[in-house]
């Protein structure tokens, strides 16, 4: 058996350091200095009850004419452009910080739906997305003759 110089935990600490720049760079993007935008995509909530499907996408600050709900086949697709500004003006500072970007979510909806009877709204920065299920989707107690 050789004897070897004891390097520490250098070449393990360079692995490690190498992954956190690698995860760093998936999420931020290449390192300019600062950081790269992120996408944003709003959060959904998706329930089923016997009658319907209900979609909740959490939409705050935008305007509704700037969200599109598509239902084509059985796919769901829910886009929209959020725009943001905000501007303060003090006697010592002058900010402000703009935020845009376009979001697209589409998702398969499992269940026949009545399409002509889809309703949508939006209140308090939430779009609720009611889908009606096909009369063939809805559940139907079989009556079991026990003798």
């Amino acid at each position: 058996m050789d004897l070897v110089p004891w390097r520490g935990f250098d070449r393990e600490l360079s692995l490690i350091r190498k992954e956190m720049d690698d995860l760093w760079k998936r999420i931020f993007g290449e390192s300019t200095g600062e950081f790269a935008p992120v996408r944003w995509a709003p959060a959904l909530d998706v329930s089923e009850t016997d009658n319907e499907i209900i979609v909740k996408a959490e939409l705050p600050g935008m305007d509704p004419k700037d969200v599109q709900v598509d239902f084509e086949g059985d796919v769901l697709t829910i886009k929209g452009e959020k725009k943001q500004e905000k501007e303060e003006k003090e006697e010592n500072y002058h900010l402000v910080e703009r935020s845009y970007g376009t979001f697209s979510r589409s998702f398969r909806i499992p269940k026949p739906i009545q399409e002509d009877k889809i309703k949508a709204n939006y209140k308090n920065g939430v779009l609720k997305i009611v889908l009606p299920k096909a009369e063939e989707a809805k559940k139907k107690p079989i009556q079991i003759e026990v003798k």
